[in-house]
């Protein structure tokens, strides 16, 4: 099916954050846009008040009238929704065009220039750095983000003339490769989602099929001397980029009162003075490579400068809710071994002199059982650390596997303690900290509001 041709959406699973981008892209569009949802929830909420018609029961009978012509309707769909559902057998039996999240974005890469950013981690944060700096410089474009810019308060950007379309490239269930980048950065291949990919070496090959989806014409932009081996079509440029060295890299870096400016090395044109928005250290490499990617496609020295100087961040990553001389508190999404590590780097950078506790909640099962022993390696660098259970998802159980596996591997030296979920608030109000992270992709961050009203009350 063409865009062109597509009057209404449907979406089974419609409050993902990756799908409700997909579905204001739609909305601005003018098409109907409709779906289903297992759960309300803040998100399905905000987008039934931007237009959208949500209903929570499975229920075939609840399908807009306008959703009901296999010609004109698009139907999306998020794996986590089983093959047994009635909606959706009523799609497949009746010859609708169904499609995953990736495929659409895959068409929409098709149709724009697609700028995708690829990697275990670092992806959401970059992304919405050159989103961000793409929508405030001369070119503009659009944008499908993996978390909330607090920028917009959105997952979204819409351009009504930009031909520039900046995408979150996700490895999962091999996903990014529905995708045909125009230029892609990739800033890490740490392996993950084993319970897909079954080794570290079909993780690696599926980023290098990756590279080769990227069209003649187009740029890889990849982290210096990562594990992989790309293979771009030709007529494809290759540029390399880490903090200190590369193509594109950071000289100057200055760490000083809470702030991080620095010049920006790259082959096109060095832009001295560069200030974060978001001071924090690993985010001068996440910078870099953001700029280099609008550096690419045209953006102007003033453009860098002043896109991260007014980036504000992500929901969840890195997130600052209290931030004194008494009191430091933060989420962040970091839930591999590798992002771990940088959390805790990037906090030792900040706050050398003070003692930096973190609540982390392991996330799957699998993840858990395969990196066990790196998890309390990366742990190991902060001077506390608290456990809870893991959060499943969409696992079950694996015998033998909990959260001690980190712990039993935890340093001799580290202050270490395991505790229930459901006793985090009382185990907040008991202590006093300095500085305080919620470290995790589950549900755990439920809780940083009230964390937040805890520790401000001691103030």
């Amino acid at each position: 099916m063409e865009l062109k041709d597509i009057k209404s959406v449907y979406f089974v699973g419609a409050g993902g954050i990756g799908m409700s981008a997909i579905a204001r892209y739609f909305l601005h569009k003018g098409l109907v846009v409709a779906g289903y949802d297992k759960t309300p929830s803040e998100l399905t909420h905000q987008l039934e008040k931007e237009g959208m018609l949500i209903h929570y029961e499975e229920n075939v009978n609840l399908i807009p009238e306008e959703c009901r012509q296999p010609t004109t309707t698009l139907v999306v769909y998020t794996p986590a929704i089983p093959s047994t559902h009635t909606e959706l057998i009523y799609f497949h039996d009746n010859n609708f065009t169904i499609e995953k999240r990736a495929q659409v974005l895959g068409t929409l890469t098709r149709t724009h220039k697609g700028l995708c950013f690829a990697g275990t981690h670092g992806k959401t944060t970059t992304s919405t750095m050159c989103a961000h700096i793409m929508h405030k410089s001369h070119l503009d474009c659009n944008a499908f983000l993996g978390g909330i810019s607090k920028n917009y308060g959105t997952n979204y950007i819409l351009s009504d003339h930009s031909d520039y379309v900046v995408i979150e490239a996700d490895e999962f269930d091999r996903s990014f490769h529905w995708l045909r980048p125009w230029m892609s950065v990739i800033t890490s291949t740490d392996p993950d989602h084993l319970d897909i990919y079954g080794t570290k070496e079909a993780y690696l090959e599926s980023f290098r099929h990756y590279t080769e989806l990227i069209q003649p014409g187009g740029a890889l932009i990849i982290h210096k001397n990562l594990e992989m081996k790309q293979h771009v079509q030709e007529g494809v440029k290759v540029y390399d980029y880490s903090r200190e060295e590369g193509d594109f890299h950071a000289e100057n870096i200055r760490i000083e009162k809470g702030t991080i400016t620095f010049d920006f090395v790259s082959p096109i044109e060095t832009v001295k003075d560069v200030e974060l928005g978001q001071p924090i250290p690993i985010n001068i490499e996440n910078g870099i490579a953001a700029m280099a990617m609008a550096q690419l496609n045209g953006c102007t020295a003033e453009e860098l400068r002043e896109g991260m100087r007014t980036y504000g961040g992500v929901d969840r990553r890195f997130d600052f809710k209290i931030k004194n001389d008494r009191h430091v508190f933060l989420s962040d999404y970091g839930h591999h071994p590798k992002e771990i590590l940088q959390s805790a780097k990037s906090l030792k950078e900040l706050y050398a002199d003070r003692k930096i506790t973190v609540i982390f909640q392991p996330h799957l099962y699998t993840r858990t059982r395969d990196f066990y022993k790196d998890f309390a390696d990366a742990l190991s660098h902060f001077d506390e650390v608290i456990l809870t259970e893991i959060y499943p998802a969409r696992e079950q159980p694996i015998e033998g596997v909990t959260s001690k596996l980190i712990y039993d591997n935890l340093r001799p030296n580290i202050a270490k303690q395991m505790i229930k979920k459901d006793d985090v608030l009382d185990f907040v109000r008991s202590r006093d900290f300095d500085v305080l992270v919620v470290l995790g992709a589950g549900n755990l961050d439920n809780y940083v509001p009230e964390i937040t009203k805890i520790i401000k009350a001691k103030e």
